[in-house]
């Protein structure tokens, strides 16, 4: 596997040739992302008041942020008055110090995890394995690509790069035993390999889809019963979780629960639904001795501020990677950080900055088929179009760039000269063209043509033709 899959990087345009000249992974990626697709339709569709569930899932959302300090305030107080322990972390740093510090203090030395996107975001197993920690992530693909030092390419299915082929060396590599690749026999090894993490598990570590500030809970939503043993059978649990995740009241979490499947995967309802207040209590069999809550900032309250506020309402559904025309084709590895796919290419330059991705508020066609599988209906396209105007104001363009849209300004501002660029255009293009495509364009077009066609310019332009539509002879 190449280095774009194991490291975080700035390199998008070299990242996404080796994608799509990687016929399995877009093999992989159009079966994944085509059937989570049709489920996100069909979940959406089997609810008659789908477009007035999303809308007021937008509005406690929107509330939320409006408020988030208070929010926050009694989401600490709940989770204290049940016995619980709340820790504020401001940056990616500052989360790991926290964490190694429980860790040692509770003399925890094997830790499981439930998949967890925060915890990618601030690199928490390097450092835990620096401090001679044994950390094992317990979701399966996030259990394949941990043995194979890869980084998570899907929200919702971080392993949809590999095929069952690959899955079957990875394993045989680590347990030193040749395993076929069938399912069924894959499965089975990997839920052996686990259960005896989890039997010997001294910390649990796990993300939060949502959080009730009104009640103190975390809420954590799986398929495969992991999360379930990381937060019961270790006798601490540790929960990190992104400021934003928290909703005011109790009574607003059902409205989450019937559209995160649904979005995701097209399920009625996940699996598992966990719902935890606090540390097992007097009487109680399963369930930790102690329970943490992390808050994470990391650069949100700064994102609060902004017009980009509304990226904040994601629930790490993963819908619009599913819907977006270029994820399906390059996959999430090509964007370089944590977060990929339409609202990876907004999180990524708003968390990192946007200087140092250029080119990821880019990466859209801007057709709007990520806002339209959005449970919380982000409008998605219109903040890429206002990172790409930061960028304009910043600078950073080249002097063959700004000299092009000076070009452009040029031409378009002139009808004629629009009119005789055209004419220009088409004399040089139409010899070029075969069966009615452009296989490959010339100069800096070269690019484009790489890796799909062009449709051949017609014999004559719609200006052309008007005056005989007009009169009825066309």
């Amino acid at each position: 596997m190449n280095d774009y899959a194991r490291h975080e990087h700035h390199d998008f345009l070299n990242a996404a040739q080796q994608a799509l000249a990687d016929p399995p992974l877009q093999a992989a990626l159009i079966r994944l992302t085509s059937t989570l697709m049709a489920g996100n339709r069909r979940g959406y569709a089997a609810l008659a008041d789908i477009h007035d569930l999303r809308e007021h899932a937008k509005r406690i959302k929107e509330h939320a942020l409006a408020h988030l300090d208070r929010y926050l305030e009694q989401l600490e107080a709940s989770i204290l008055k049940r016995g619980g322990h709340v820790h504020w972390a401001n940056d990616a740093e500052e989360a790991r110090r926290i964490v190694l510090d429980i860790a040692q203090r509770t003399n925890s030395r094997r830790i499981v995890k439930s998949k967890s996107m925060t915890s990618e975001e601030v690199h928490l197993n390097p450092a835990l394995e620096a401090a001679g920690l044994e950390v094992t992530e317990t979701d399966f693909g996030e259990f394949i690509i941990q043995l194979a030092g890869e980084r998570p390419s899907h929200i919702v299915a971080p392993a949809v790069h590999h095929t069952r082929e690959s899955i079957a060396r990875i394993l045989s590599d680590y347990t030193g035993t040749k395993l076929p690749d069938e399912p069924e026999s894959l499965a089975q090894t990997g839920r052996r390999l686990l259960r005896e993490k989890f039997a010997q598990a001294d910390m649990g570590i796990s993300g939060a889809n949502f959080a009730v500030a009104e009640t103190g809970t975390i809420v954590l939503i799986s398929n495969e019963g992991n999360a379930r043993l990381t937060t019961t059978c270790p006798r601490v649990h540790v929960a990190l979780m992104g400021i934003e995740k928290v909703l005011p009241r109790w009574r607003d979490l059902p409205v989450f629960l019937k559209l995160l499947a649904r979005a995701a995967t097209g399920q009625a309802l996940s699996v598992y639904t966990s719902i935890i207040t606090g540390p097992r209590r007097p009487g109680e069999t399963d369930g930790p001795e102690e329970f943490h809550l992390v808050l994470l900032d990391n650069g949100r309250s700064r994102v609060l501020a902004t017009p980009f506020r509304e990226s904040l309402q994601c629930i790490r559904c993963g819908a619009c990677l599913n819907a977006c025309p270029v994820y399906r084709r390059i996959g999430g590895h090509a964007y370089g950080g944590v977060y990929s796919g339409p609202i990876g290419s907004i999180l990524t330059p708003l968390y990192d900055s946007v200087s140092h991705n250029p080119h990821l508020p880019h990466v859209s066609s801007l057709c709007g088929a990520c806002q339209a599988a959005c449970p919380v209906k982000i409008n998605i396209p219109h903040m890429l179009i206002g990172l790409r105007e930061l960028q304009h104001h910043h600078g950073g363009k080249s002097r063959l760039e700004k000299l092009a849209y000076r070009i452009s300004a040029a031409v378009l501002g002139r009808p004629w000269l629009y009119r005789l660029a055209l004419r220009c255009v088409r004399s040089i293009l139409r010899p070029l063209a075969r069966e009615g495509w452009l296989r490959r364009l010339p100069g800096q077009g070269a690019a484009w043509t790489a890796s799909r066609d062009f449709p051949a310019p017609a014999a004559r332009s719609f200006r052309e033709r008007w005056p005989r539509l007009r009169d009825g002879l066309e």
